[in-house]
């Protein structure tokens, strides 16, 4: 297979184990982590698949790239490395002499560890570096860290650390905090963190690595154990570009797909790649070379309700504003330009108009596409003129869309068939030439209630009165009707228990429909093989918490911040997301049922709580995004010329029925019903398919050249 596209050019900046100390702050990077079986393990090709590998996630961290081992070279003789950019680095070793884990004389190395990492500064430019060592006064370099993300209340962490242990920090970052609060409270202190993460943490003392993802899964970290070793990373083409290392078994995971074309996307932790796994949002994994990675969860979600007292309704309101207010001012730390994206609906409304507190020249942005009903442009406009905003509009074209879409999918690393990422892409471009930051909306339907989906309950509850019996005997006299006859969808659903019928907001296919695509479908891979562990930790909920609890795990996770992520990060763009904060979690979580959805309305507390925050015309305005139409480009132009071409030519015959998904193609061409969603579906996986296992499509990756300042 090959997984790496050959026009890429490989950088690697080495430094060695015993390099100056050096502080690291706030900032978006790419990391990757090799842990060998056993001492010594780490050798010359190890170091350079690593410094490679690591090329791959450039567009994470532009600024900044290197690799890093705790190899060392005989004797610390000189020696340094030049990479295939002609860059040469050095460093200071042990014995005064530059070295590194490799060398041009080829040294031997005899390390355990190498890590490879892409920084995006954000705060501290010019004096911010990776990796962090840091350890007490007595082991100063214990530990060496490599971070992806930010934490907000890095401050009044390092305070707290200071207090309570005399802890001290040679930066003013958020690293140190980090890695501190880890020596001094364990894995507790992962509680403590409020931010976005995914890091790898060495211990040089007790030889193991520590990784570690934040509560809702805002950032990526892939896993993968072979016999070489095993290896974390932030994409997972990384760990692909380390499969013959590792030793990694690269087959398609059968079951997986299945997974993903019922979702539309691959839930965690699984991927396509059987080899390869991902470290579950809220979880942390400890890696000793020569055993097993052990994966703990730290975080799990409960939405325990506080019903309103008398009197008390304004106050709870209040609580909400409030801690919003607090997020998004910690959210808009930063030494560079914070932007926002901005549908015109309520939740990046809010978001926006919070930070235009802190930012009074604040610039928002937004997409649309040229066909009329597809484009939020006018009403982002209106937002961003009530709140005082400065407004970016891109507008799409059909062409525009179908040229990138390789592009877009080798950025993915797994398919998402969530067509807005393909509009949020270009507008992360777009952003990216004002601003380095920009903060979104995303999580509030999650923690507030805010999809239609979620008012189901309220419609059905006359079903819940029917014995089971009866129940399940509708369901059988609903088959017989015509397809969008009315009433047909409501006594399906109704026949159905909650746990059977809610898997998240994406519903393409129907286990018929899958049965005539998939060669291998298995009736019991099918989506209660993804949540039934996630309802059983909600038994006794309403059923309002229960699908939020759901989407937390599923929908969140699986599309909207892959895509989020993904999609920014592609652009060298950092993406904030006020909503997904611990403290505001903690407030959300406590909303009784009536206060998240009404028969008329949804997320009615944050609508009230917002009341003084978002422009009246926003206030109640039904839920927006990036509508995309697919449906209609599919049916004639660009889009569907590409459909046809990329059913014909590929040779993932043996997975997908394609004759099969050609027919239904032609239906939706012939306007014999919508079968755009499923088709996409498909489309993509073949696209995805075509990418990273036939290597028959390249895409051409551009390397722009962004200021370091902006």
């Amino acid at each position: 297979m090959n997984s790496t596209p050959t026009h890429l050019a490989i950088r690697s900046d080495v430094v060695s184990a015993t390099a100056p100390r050096s502080g690291i702050l706030g900032r978006m990077c790419g990391l990757l982590a090799l842990v060998g079986h056993a001492a010594g393990a780490i050798t010359n090709e190890t170091v350079d698949a690593v410094a490679g590998a690591s090329h791959l996630m450039r567009h994470r961290g532009p600024d900044e790239p290197g690799t890093w081992t705790d190899a060392t070279g005989a004797a610390g003789a000189a020696t340094s490395r030049t990479g295939a950019a002609g860059a040469t680095t050095s460093s200071t070793g042990a014995a005064g002499a530059a070295t590194s884990g490799t060398g041009a004389a080829g040294a031997a190395t005899s390390g355990t560890v190498v890590l490879g990492f892409n920084r995006l500064s954000i705060i501290d430019i010019a004096h911010s570096h990776q990796p962090l060592r840091w350890g007490p006064p007595e082991q100063p370099d214990r530990y060496v860290l490599v971070f992806n993300g930010e934490i907000y209340n890095y401050l009044e962490l390092r305070e707290a650390l200071r207090q309570e242990f005399g802890a001290r920090f040679a930066t003013e970052g958020d690293g140190e905090a980090i890695v501190a609060a880890y020596h001094y409270w364990g894995t507790e202190a992962l509680t403590r963190l409020r931010g976005m993460f995914a890091f790898a943490l060495w211990d040089t003392e007790r030889r193991e690595l520590f990784c570690a993802r934040d509560p809702f899964g805002i950032k990526p970290l892939f896993m993968a154990t072979g016999p070489g070793g095993t290896a974390v990373g932030s994409e997972k083409k990384c760990l692909l570009g380390l499969a013959d290392i590792l030793g990694l078994d690269t087959d398609i995971d059968v079951r997986a797909l299945q997974h993903y074309t019922v979702l539309q996307y691959v839930p965690e932790p699984e991927t396509l790649h059987r080899g390869i796994r991902r470290l579950e949002s809220g979880s942390y994994a400890v890696i000793r070379p020569g055993e097993a990675p052990k994966t703990t969860r730290y975080f799990r979600p409960r939405f325990a309700a506080v019903p309103f007292t008398p009197g008390s309704e304004q106050a709870r309101y209040d609580e909400i504003t409030a801690v919003l207010e607090d997020s998004v001012a910690k959210h808009m730390r930063a030494d560079v330009t914070v932007g926002a994206f901005l549908s015109g609906g309520i939740d990046s409304t809010a978001i926006a108009a919070l930070a235009i507190r802190h930012n009074p020249r604040l610039i928002t942005f937004t997409t649309g596409f040229e066909r009329e009903g597809f484009s939020e442009v006018d009403v982002a406009v209106a937002s961003a003129e009530a709140i005082g905003a400065r407004h970016i509009a891109k507008v799409v074209s059909q062409s525009e869309f179908v040229s990138a879409l390789p592009e877009i999918v080798w950025y993915l690393d797994e398919p998402v068939a969530d067509p807005a990422l393909v509009p949020l892409f270009f507008i992360a471009r777009e952003a990216r030439k004002h601003v380095k930051v920009v903060l979104s909306g995303e999580g509030a339907d999650e923690l507030f209630g805010g999809y239609t989906i979620y008012r189901e309950p309220l419609s059905l509850k006359a079903f819940d009165y029917l014995p089971k019996g009866v129940r399940k005997s509708l369901g059988k006299a609903s088959k017989p009707l015509p397809e969008g006859m009315r009433g047909k969808s409501l006594l399906h659903r109704g026949s159905l228990t909650l746990e059977e019928r809610y898997y998240g907001n994406a519903r393409s296919f129907s286990d018929e429909q899958l049965r005539a695509v998939l060669p291998d479908f298995r009736p019991e891979w099918t989506h209660t093989d993804v949540t039934a562990a996630v309802y059983a930790e909600s038994d006794g909920w309403d059923p309002v918490a229960r699908m939020q609890h759901i989407d937390l795990f599923t929908w969140l996770r699986g599309d909207i911040l892959v895509k989020a992520d993904k999609m920014t990060m592609a652009n060298s763009l950092e993406l904030r997301v006020p909503f997904l904060d611990p403290e505001v979690f903690a407030v959300a979580s406590r909303l009784p049922y009536d206060q998240k959805i009404t028969r008329t309305t949804t997320k009615y507390a944050l609508r009230r709580a917002l009341e003084p925050i978002v422009p009246a015309h926003v206030l109640n305005r039904a839920k927006l995004g990036f509508p995309v139409p697919i449906r209609h480009w599919l049916r004639s132009g660009e889009l569907m010329d590409w459909a046809y071409g990329m059913i014909d030519a590929s040779q993932a015959g043996h997975l997908v029925d394609l004759p099969a998904v050609r027919a239904m193609l032609d239906a939706h061409r012939a306007g014999e019903g919508d079968h755009s969603r499923r088709l996409w579906t498909v489309l993509i996986f073949l696209l995805w398919y075509a990418i990273f296992v036939e290597g028959s499509i390249v895409p051409q990756i551009s390397e722009p050249q962004y200021p370091v300042q902006l």
